[in-house]
Order: structure tokens, then sequence, then C-alpha cells
């Protein structure tokens, strides 16, 4: 087995296109990070001739873009491995690659495990990708997981040459500098740095040249934009500055974390019409002792004083989140507070899930694990009661109009098409695709758990 080349020095990267038609595969796990690398992947790729391929069986490149956040994102990616693999023995000149966070955790082990995988990246190999399937094509097997310098950190400026929607994705930072105790990303991710805000601003404004009217900023700790870079501005400002780009509708953005949500960016709720109604505040867990185990460095009476203060600016705000339930030391005491939490903060939906332990977290450390069967009870009790508020505030619209943002057609009916709220409501009712990127009225007519049906008012 041929060594993997660890050149971190990417010289063909700026190479000219040969001309050649190929047909690259994406498949992407994970967050909207790994959505947003994937079409930074694809713009790149496409200065080399490189075109969405229409299946894997039709490709000449097949990219794994990953996510490590939990155990079982990983098995879902090993499992669709093993099924590109086989592509690979029945004789095509078939290039695979791993991408992003269990690229980055796995290293040379992925290489060692997957003789027929050549090319194994992190997600900071994503702005060399042109020069490192360039060399995987020349034969070499290559690994690299080397972390960039933060401070000359290459962010690629080329817009996803895929068709758009109405909504897109710009990343703001890379990397995350806290240390939950539970979590993965800084290892594969890396520090924190934040994109030089002309570089933000000058991708909106690509991005509306080409129909997008929702903007979504991304980012591992959106609220610290700029706060460890000289002279950037603020994440607060950065809100005002792409509020006043013309053609920009609606602003979204994740994730957000409660410990640095400062009061100007509470203000920009009382300023920015085109921030929208909903926000997703991650708390992990409604009990003071867990998240002083999980290293969040805030309280469970901070959280509920950040929440009053974001609704006293917007009234109408509508808050999901994050929880984890099981983790290491939960008493039945620690969930009870939890559940409370969901009532107190009056969340409407949640990304909930068990702990997972994870390579390398400090987490593991942590003797008192909580039962599996015990933590499966918790997660199926919360996630009942989520599914029933999430019904219950769908249904609380019905009868009202509300103005929804045209995203497309539905995927059940041709002749209904879908779109969302300012407070993130999902609404389906009765028209044609001439409405995408339309504001248009609906008066909802029936709430669902996690959608809801209107018609179109005048």
């Amino acid at each position: 087995m041929a060594p993997p080349d660890r050149t971190t020095a990417h010289p063909t990267d700026s190479a000219p296109s040969s001309g050649i038609p190929r047909k690259v595969w994406f498949h992407t796990f994970g967050c909207q990070m790994n959505v947003y690398d994937t079409g930074k992947m694809r713009a790149q790729l496409s200065a080399d001739g490189y075109v969405d391929a229409e299946g894997p069986d039709d490709a000449d490149l097949i990219l794994l873009n990953t996510c490590s956040i939990r155990e079982k994102a990983v098995q879902k990616m090993e499992s669709a491995l093993g099924g590109y693999r086989r592509l690979k023995r029945d004789g095509r000149p078939l290039v695979i690659g791993v991408a992003g966070c269990v690229a980055q955790q796995e290293g040379q082990t992925l290489l060692d495990r997957h003789a027929d995988l050549d090319l194994v990246f992190g997600p900071d190999g994503v702005p060399h990708v042109r020069s490192l399937v360039a060399r995987a094509r020349e034969g070499a097997r290559v690994l690299d997981t080397e972390f960039l310098d933060l401070d000359t950190y290459p962010f690629v400026p080329d817009v996803d040459p895929g068709p758009q929607g109405v909504g897109a994705f710009v990343t703001i930072q890379k990397g995350c500098d806290n240390k939950c105790t539970f979590c993965i990303v800084p290892t594969t991710r890396g520090a924190e740095a934040s994109r030089p805000s002309d570089q933000i601003l000058d991708e909106v404004r690509a991005l509306v040249a080409r129909g997008v009217s929702e903007i979504t900023l991304i980012g591992q700790n959106v609220n610290s934009y700029g706060l460890k870079t000289p002279g950037e501005i603020t994440f607060a400002r950065l809100l005002h500055a792409v509020a006043a780009v013309p053609g920009v509708r609606r602003i979204r953005y994740t994730t957000s974390h409660p410990r640095d949500m400062g009061d100007d960016v509470v203000e920009a709720y009382r300023a920015l019409p085109a921030l929208t109604s909903h926000l997703h505040l991650p708390v992990q867990s409604g009990s003071s002792r867990v998240l002083r185990r999980m290293k969040r460095f805030y309280t469970r009476e901070r959280y509920l004083e950040v929440v009053a203060a974001l609704r006293a600016a917007r009234p109408d705000l509508v808050l999901t989140t994050d929880i984890i339930v099981g983790f290491p030391g939960e008493t039945d005491d620690d969930f009870d507070a939890t559940m409370q939490m969901v009532e107190e903060a009056d969340f409407v939906g949640a990304f909930s899930f068990k702990y997972s332990p994870r390579p390398g977290t400090p987490a593991l450390r942590l003797a008192d694990a909580v039962p599996d069967a015990v933590a499966s009870a918790r997660l199926d009790r919360l996630q009942q009661r989520l599914r029933e508020r999430s019904l219950a505030w769908s249904r609380r619209h019905e009868g009202q109009v509300v103005e929804v943002l045209v995203e497309g057609p539905s995927r059940h009916d041709e002749a209904v098409v879908c779109g969302r709220t300012s407070g993130n409501l999902m609404v389906n009712f009765p028209g044609d695709t001439r409405l995408v990127g339309q504001l248009v009225a609906v008066r909802v007519t029936r709430g669902f758990t996690n959608s809801a049906r209107g018609e179109r008012v005048d």
C-alpha cells in the first residue's frame, strides 16, 4: 500500500481547467456548515471542469462531507462509504474521498481501514480541494488534516454554481474556541477565525444578484464574530450591514451561544425588521449543575434572563433549541429541570439527543454515566412533550393571516407551494411556482406538528 501524501503545499489551486468534463457526486452529512462547505467545494471544482453527477454510478469523483458530532452520524458515513467502495471494485476509474469532521478526527486510520479510499481531508482542506483532488487523480493516497494559519485563513470567495433557492447560507467564521465538555467541534474544526466582513458582504451581494432574498449567517458561535480580530466589526454591526444590502428581505443566523448574546444583538431585534422572529438558541440542559459540568458558562437563570431580554425587544420571538439528555451525572431532578425549562423558555421545537461520547472530549473522563435505558426513556418523554408543544404552536396560527416567503413547490403536490413565516412556520398552500421568492399573505387553515396548511388571501 502506498503511503499517504501528507504534503500541505497546494501548487495547483489556481491551475486552469483541463477542459475535460468530469462528474462529481457529493454526499453531505450533518450541519449547515457542511452543506455550505460542500457548495464551496463544488464552486472550486467547477473551475477544473467538474459538474454534478446524476448519481454515484455516474461519477468520476465521490466526496463524502462528514459529521462526527454524534456516533450515529459516523455510522451513517461508514455505511455509505461501503456502498461507494463497491463501485470502485467493479474496475471503474473512480476517486473516493472523505472530507469534513470524521476525516479530521480519524485521519490516517480511515486510510488504513479502507485500502480503496484515495483522499482524506478535514474542514481546513476545503479551500484547497482542487489540488487535493488533483494529487489523488495522479495516484497518490492523500491525507491532509493540518490546520491552516488563522491570521491568513483562506475563506473561499466562490459562490456555489448550483441552483440557488430563495435562501442561502453564508459563513462568517470557522472553528470554535469554546470548550464544552461534550463537543468535538474544536478538535475537528480547529480554533475560531472570523471571516473579513467585506468578504461576507460581497458574497451576500453576489447571492442577492442570483435571486436569493433570505440570508442565514452561519458559524459555530456567531455571537463572538469579530471580537478577536482587531479592527473588525461586531456581530451586531454585521447584522446591520447585511440588512442594508438591497434585496435582502430576511436574515437568520445560527448557531448562537447564550453566554455571548450581547445587548447590541438584542437591540438589533428592535431595529432590524429583516431580522426574523425565529432564533435557535441552544440551552443543552435546564439544570445549572449539568451546565456547569458541560462548561457552558451560564446558569439556568442567566439563560432565562437572555430569553426575557430578547422577547422584550421582539415580543413575537419564536425559540428553538438544542437539548442533550443523559449527560454523565444527570439525575432525575436535573432532567426535570430540563423539562421545566422547555415550558419556561417556551420552546416550540428542539434538536434533542442522548449524550453521545466523542473521542478526545473531556466528558469521557466523567465516570458517572447514565444507563442507556434511562437516557432513552428521558429522551422519549422529552420528545413527546416537544411534539405536543410544536403542534400547539402551529395550531395557534389557525385563522391568522401570516406573511410567507415562498421557497418552492411542495414535495407532495405540484399544485401546492410552500414557504416559511418570519417565525419559521412552514406553510403549504395552493399556488404555482411563479410565486417563488415573493412575500405572500396566507391564512392558516390547519396546523400540524411540523408545518401548516393555508390559503392565499389578496
